[in-house]
C-alpha cells in the first residue's frame, strides 16, 4: 500500500470492526449530511463519498446527488448499489473537475481532508467555489484536530461500539490496527490535522465565509464539520 486510496480501495477488517460498524457509521452519516440538504430539489455532490452505504438516505432528501470516489474498486461498487437509482450518479474526480460552474446547491467533502496535503486541500477548495452556486452550501465534515487524536478516535469508536451493540468487536478492532498496513501508511504517507483557525482561513482564501459547526458529521465529536457559503465579489 502506497498511498491512502490504494488503501480504502481493497476492504480491511481494520476500517470497519464488522458489518454492523459499517453499517451503522454510513447510516449516521448520511442522516447528518441530509440535514443539510437546503430543498428537495436541490443537486448535491458528495466528494470522496467512500462506500456510502446509505447514501439512497441522501438522494431522497434531494433532486439528484453526485458520488465523487477515487478508489476504482469502491467506485464500481457504488455504480452496482446505486444502478437503479435514477437520482445518483457515480463519477471519478477528473469527471468533477470537467463540470460547469455553479454545478451544484450543496457540496460536501466529509472525512477526506486528513488524507489530502494542505495544497491538495486548497486546489479541491477552489474547485468547489467554482462548482458552488451562489447560494450554494460547502461542508467539510470529520477534520482532524492536532492534538491527542488518536486517542480521541478510539474511545469515541469504543462509545460508538458501546451504543450500537458492537463493543467487543470494537475492542478486538483496536487491537489488529496497531498491526496493519493503516499504522505502517501513517507512518510513511502520514496524515494532515487542522486547527480550527487555519480551516476557517483557508475557506477565505478560497472564497468562502465559513464557521465551524456546532456538531460534527459522524460519531467522533472530537473532530470538526465547517460550513461555508461563497462570498460574492464586490
Amino acid at each position: 500500500m502506497t498511498n491512502w486510496v490504494s488503501f480504502y480501495d481493497f476492504k480491511h477488517s481494520v476500517i470497519y470492526v464488522n458489518e454492523r460498524h459499517r453499517d451503522v457509521h454510513y447510516r449516521k452519516i448520511a442522516q447528518d449530511i441530509a440535514a443539510y440538504v437546503p430543498s428537495p430539489a436541490a443537486r448535491m455532490l458528495d466528494y470522496g463519498s467512500g462506500e456510502a452505504t446509505s447514501a439512497d438516505l441522501i438522494a431522497a432528501a434531494c433532486g439528484h446527488l453526485t458520488l465523487v470516489e477515487a478508489a476504482p474498486h469502491v467506485r464500481a461498487s457504488l455504480a452496482q448499489r446505486y444502478a437503479a437509482n435514477p437520482k445518483v450518479a457515480v463519477v471519478r474526480p477528473e469527471q468533477v473537475e470537467a463540470m460547469p460552474e455553479a454545478s451544484f446547491d450543496l457540496i460536501v467533502m466529509h472525512s477526506v481532508a486528513q488524507y489530502l496535503t494542505a495544497h491538495q486541500l486548497d486546489e479541491i477548495l477552489a474547485l468547489f467555489r467554482r462548482l458552488l452556486k451562489p447560494d450554494g452550501l460547502v461542508v467539510l465534515g470529520d477534520v482532524v484536530p492536532p492534538h491527542l487524536a488518536a486517542p480521541y478516535a478510539a474511545l469515541a469508536l469504543l462509545r460508538f461500539g458501546a451504543q450500537n451493540g458492537f463493543l467487543g468487536a470494537a475492542v478486538l478492532g483496536l487491537i489488529r490496527i496497531f498491526f496493519s498496513d493503516y499504522m505502517r501508511l501513517r507512518k510513511t504517507t502520514g496524515l494532515s490535522h487542522y486547527e480550527e483557525g487555519e480551516i476557517l482561513t483557508r475557506l477565505k482564501v478560497a472564497g468562502f465565509m465559513a464557521a465551524r459547526a456546532e456538531e460534527n458529521i459522524g460519531h467522533n465529536q472530537r473532530r470538526m464539520t465547517f460550513v461555508a457559503r461563497p462570498v460574492t465579489p464586490g
